[in-house]
C-alpha cells in the first residue's frame, strides 16, 4: 500500500483521468442525440470524485458508481460505453481485496444493460457477440489488473516481513553465541582462578606458619609455589585473552596432557593425589579432552577448599566409547561449594552444563562412609 502523501496524489490523479475520458466521451456525443445537458458532465464530475475515497470505501465506490451509470441512462444522455465509466472502480475494488464484489458487480451491470437494450429492439446478436463480450473481456481485464496487483503488493510485504523475520532471528543468534561464550569463558576462569588460588592459598598460609616458627626453608619452598602458581595462572589468562581478541590464534587449550602438572602443583600444595590409569589411553576429541581436564581442576580446587581431606584418587578408565572420569577423596563429604550462587561459585553446576553440551553425564555422591565422588563420562563423538 502507498504511504499517506503518495496514496492521496494517485487517487487525485485517477479521479482526475476517469472525469476526462468519460467528459471526453460525452463531449463527442457518440449516435444521433442532441447536445448533453450539462447534468451530464456533473455525473461524470461524480463518477471521477468517488475515487478519491476508493480505499476507505471500495466496496461503496463500486456500488455508487454502477448508480450512477445506470442514473445516467435512464436520463437519456449520449452513450458512453458500459465498461469505461466502471472500469476505475472495478480496478479498485479488487486492488482493494473485493474481488467478488467486482466480478458481482459486472454481472448485474451486464446482465442489466443486455436485457434493457435488447428490449428496447438493439440487435441480439450484436449485443451478445460484441457489446456483451468486448464489456466483459474490458471489466475481466481490469479486475485480474488490480488483483494482480493487490498479490504483488503482498508478495513484496511478505518478502519484506520475512526479511525482518530473519534479521531478527540473525540478531537473536548472534545474542545467543556471544552468551554462549560469555558463559564458556566464565566456566573457564572459574575452573583455572578458583584452583590456582586455593592452591596460593595454602600455600600462603604454610610460608605463613613456617615463618612464625622460624623454619625459612619451608617457608621459600611454599612461596616457590606461590611464584609459580602465579605464572602459570597469568600464562592461562594471557591465553584466553589471545583466543578472545583474536578467534584465528589456536593457543593450546589444557587437556588431559596436563594432568601431571596438575597433579604436581596440588600435590605441592600437601594433597596427596592418586591417579589410575585403565584401558588403552585413545586421545578424546579437543574438547571432550579440555572439559576432562577441567572436571579434574575443579574437582581438587573443590578438595583443597572445602573437604580438608588428605587422599584424592582420580581414575581414568578409558573404553572404546570414550572416558569415565572419577574422583574420590576423603574428607568430610556433604555438599560441595559450585552448586549455585549461594556456595559462593558455579564450580559443579559448570562442569555438569559442560558434560550435558557434549552429550556426556555428571554424578555427585556423598557415600555415608565419608568423603566426596565426582563422575563423570565423555564420549567420544566429536561435538560440532
Amino acid at each position: 500500500m502507498e504511504s499517506g502523501g503518495r496514496a492521496v496524489v494517485v487517487d487525485t490523479a485517477l479521479a482526475v483521468l476517469v472525469t476526462v475520458v468519460v467528459g471526453a466521451t460525452i463531449a463527442a456525443n457518440i449516435g444521433d442525440t442532441a447536445s448533453p445537458h450539462p447534468a451530464a458532465y456533473a455525473l461524470a464530475l461524480v463518477l471521477g470524485g468517488a475515487m478519491v475515497v476508493r480505499r476507505r470505501w471500495p466496496v461503496g465506490t463500486l456500488v455508487a458508481t454502477i448508480a450512477v451509470l445506470l442514473a445516467y441512462y435512464t436520463s437519456s444522455f449520449p452513450p458512453v460505453g458500459l465498461a469505461v465509466p466502471v472500469a476505475a472502480a472495478l480496478y479498485s475494488a479488487a486492488e482493494l481485496g473485493r474481488v467478488r464484489w467486482a466480478v458481482g458487480a459486472s454481472a448485474v451491470l451486464l446482465v442489466i444493460s443486455t436485457a434493457v437494450r435488447a428490449r428496447e429492439g438493439d440487435d441480439l446478436a450484436f449485443l451478445l457477440g460484441y457489446e456483451f463480450v468486448g464489456s466483459a473481456a474490458l471489466m475481466a481485464s481490469v479486475i485480474a489488473l488490480g488483483d494482480a496487483v493487490r498479490s504483488r503488493r503482498r508478495w513484496r510485504a511478505e518478502l519484506r516481513r520475512q526479511a525482518q523475520v530473519a534479521e531478527l532471528e540473525r540478531e537473536r543468534e548472534a545474542a545467543r553465541r556471544v552468551e554462549r561464550e560469555r558463559v564458556r569463558v566464565a566456566r573457564d576462569l572459574h575452573d583455572l582462578l578458583a584452583h590456582t588460588v586455593s592452591v596460593i592459598s595454602l600455600h600462603a598460609d604454610v610460608a605463613r606458619e613456617a615463618l612464625v616458627d622460624d623454619d625459612r626453608e619451608t617457608a621459600q619452598r611454599s612461596l616457590v609455589a606461590v611464584r609459580a602458581a602465579c605464572g602459570d595462572v597469568v600464562r592461562e589468562l594471557r591465553a584466553t585473552v589471545r583466543a578472545l581478541r583474536s578467534p584465528d590464534d589456536h593457543d593450546p587449550v589444557p587437556g588431559l596432557d596436563r594432568l601431571d602438572d596438575l597433579v604436581a602443583s596440588t600435590r605441592a600444595a600437601g594433597l596427596d593425589v592418586r591417579v589410575e590409569v585403565t584401558g588403552p589411553r585413545t586421545p578424546l576429541p579437543a574438547v571432550a579432552d579440555a572439559a576432562a581436564y577441567r572436571v579434574v581442576q575443579e574437582s581438587l580446587s573443590n578438595v583443597l577448599r572445602h573437604a580438608d581431606a588428605r587422599v584424592v584418587h582420580i581414575g581414568l578408565r578409558y573404553a572404546g566409547d570414550g572416558l569415565r572420569l572419577s574422583i574420590r577423596d576423603d574428607g568430610r563429604g556433604g555438599g560441595r561449594s559450585g552448586g549455585g550462587p549461594s556456595s559462593g561459585g558455579w564450580g559443579i553446576v559448570g562442569m555438569r552444563e559442560r558434560l550435558a553440551l557434549l552429550g556426556g553425564t555428571l554424578r555427585t555422591d556423598s557415600p555415608a562412609c565419608g568423603g566426596f565422588v565426582v563422575e563423570a563420562e565423555f564420549p567420544r563423538v566429536e561435538v560440532s
